[in-house]
């Protein structure tokens, strides 16, 4: 296909959701992000050195090329710089310097260009007759080139910086640490923003000394609710094509406002999955796109699961995170905990304690650690069941979901204590998650799916069911007394009203010694819920544990 062929068909097909690096406002949908760079800007203003952090495809780079693109047309006393170290890692501090002045030299053009001027005769000879060297070169280029523009407050954008060779690292920060504490009035550059690393520190330069503590951290958010709203109602209004509102709120939710998440859920929908632009998008098919998204190998899930292996100490804690009831309280001094939130995995909730993100997230982390089987998928269903599971299914072919749970309780009591023996989970969380593999299973033997709501964690599990469009609520929670079993019914009643769904399933895994099984159908608060209480065994028959003990002595 040739440049003109595919300018047409750009053309015909309109803007699209940017999954592939920077976006612009030609070509896809995209999020102003107008709060953050008025912050942005404003710190510029007050000659502040910042860093801007944020983990990968969280949309850095589109955001400060929008804190340029405003600087240069509104901002006529300023003149933004922008460059990359990306390519530069492996250089000597003679090639880093000599690279440096030409990738400046382009930068200022480009500047330029966004202002629509053209060098000075005077700057052009500047820059032909300069060659930075070193770190005092380039403190003396800076001295020099504010005289030789029209705006004399240089802002200086540098992306990757973590791509900076180390034997330069120290020397280099430390002459931005002298331009900073020069007078305002002169100072050059006046605005330094450092993108791509959360904290200097992190950066591998001698640690005894402190060259950038000057620094204002500049940390991006994810995309608000309302923010998403923007985006997709962009694509409504040129394509036609509503989203309903649960689907944006659902659509939120399972991303945490994740940049890359929310633009490929909008891909698969818009693009993939040929919904005809006379109908709405509908919660049933988020459904579909969330499967596809869990199915794909893609970047961002690539760079998650290469960072969660980085560290023997991340799975530990992430599955506790993830898995465990019990709370663990954010604590950024902690190295394992503040590394996993420069990253963009974990974060501090509301409550102060530690959560994973977004839910997808929690859903990729533990298909990371753990194994594909976990041993007890032939016992999911008696022997005589359908192989098509045509016995879980109503005469008209939907989801008997009740006949389902039915049969979880009955694997469980037919496993007995090998659930204990699945590897790779906490023994208080096993129950839940075999309930979700159990449910996936079978889903994906009718052809249904299902995806994990917040909140995540701490004892407690939503899951929601799609089946031929319609929705089922699935809520799980370990056993904490009596009043907390009452209580939790009132909670999944609440949920329910705010889905529009008129009856939900509760299952709760009783861990104690004494546990008192129970299914039960109530109505509460007017919706239908279907509650069960299932023991979890916690050893091996005693008789089956001596017969070991004798076959090892023996054999």
């Amino acid at each position: 296909m040739g440049a003109r062929e595919r300018q047409k068909r750009e053309k015909r097909r309109g803007r699209t959701f940017g999954t592939r690096g920077p976006v612009n406002p030609r070509q896809h949908y995209v999020v102003a992000r107008r709060k953050e760079v008025a912050d942005f800007i404003q710190r510029v203003k007050e000659g502040r050195y910042i860093v801007i952090f944020a983990p990968r495809q969280t949309g850095k780079t589109t955001f400060f090329r929008s804190v340029l693109d405003t600087l240069a047309v509104e901002e006529s006393d300023y003149f933004p710089l922008e460059l990359s170290l990306e390519m530069y890692k492996n250089l000597s501090t003679e090639a880093f310097y000599a690279n440096l002045t030409e990738d400046i030299e382009e930068a200022i053009e480009a500047s330029l260009q966004r202002r629509g001027s053209v060098p000075s005769d005077a700057l052009r000879q500047f820059l032909a007759e300069t060659t930075l060297t070193d770190h005092f070169a380039l403190r003396r280029f800076f001295t020099r080139l504010p005289n030789l523009l029209e705006a004399h407050r240089i802002v200086l954008i540098i992306d990757e910086f973590s791509g900076i060779p180390s034997a330069v690292v120290s020397d280099f920060l430390h002459t931005l640490r002298r331009i900073y504490h020069t007078d305002l009035s002169v100072r050059s550059p006046y605005s330094v923003g450092i993108v791509g690393v959360k904290n200097i520190t992190q950066l591998n330069y001698d640690r005894s000394i402190s060259p950038f503590n000057i620094q204002d951290e500049f940390a991006l958010p994810p995309f608000t609710l309302e923010q998403v709203e923007e985006l997709l109602g962009q694509y409504t209004a040129e394509a036609g094509q509503a989203f309903a509102s649960e689907v944006i709120r659902t659509l939120h939710r399972q991303t945490g406002g994740q940049p890359f998440l929310v633009n490929r859920l909008a891909e698969i929908l818009t693009e993939e999955m040929a919904i005809p632009k006379s109908e709405p998008i509908t919660l049933a098919h988020f459904a579909k796109a969330h499967t596809a998204l869990l199915q794909e190998d893609n970047v961002n899930f690539n760079h998650l699961t290469t960072n969660i292996q980085r560290d023997a100490r991340f799975e530990s804690l992430l599955m506790q995170i993830a898995c465990s009831g019990k709370s663990l309280l954010f604590t950024p001094r902690n190295e394992v905990m503040e590394e996993l939130a420069t990253y963009g995995v974990i974060q501090k909730g509301a409550d102060g304690m530690c959560e994973i993100v977004n839910p997808i997230y929690q859903i990729c982390i533990m298909q990371t650690f753990q194994p594909a089987v976990n041993g007890l998928e032939q016992d999911y269903f008696p022997e005589d069941a359908c192989p098509k599971g045509s016995d879980y299914l109503t005469p008209t072919g939907e989801l008997d979901m009740e006949s389902l749970l039915n049969n979880f309780r009955d694997f469980i009591a037919r496993v007995g204590f090998r659930i204990l023996q699945v590897p790779g989970l906490p023994r208080e969380s096993v129950g839940q998650h075999l309930l979700a593999s159990y449910l996936d299973a079978y889903l994906q033997l009718v052809g249904g799916d299902m995806y994990l709501e917040l909140p995540t964690g701490r004892g407690r599990m939503d899951l929601v069911v799609f089946h031929k469009n319609r929705k089922y609520i699935v809520e799980i929670k370990l056993w904490q007394g009596a009043q907390s079993y009452e209580g939790g019914k009132e909670q999944l009643a609440a949920y329910l009203k705010s889905e529009g769904v008129s009856e939900g399933y509760y299952v709760v895994f009783d861990h104690g010694k004494n546990p008192n099984p129970r299914d039960e159908t109530e109505t509460v608060n007017g919706l239908r819920i279907r509650s069960y209480v299932i023991p979890v065994v916690q050893e091996r028959p005693s008789e089956l544990a001596e017969e070991e003990e004798v076959y090892r002595q023996f054999s």
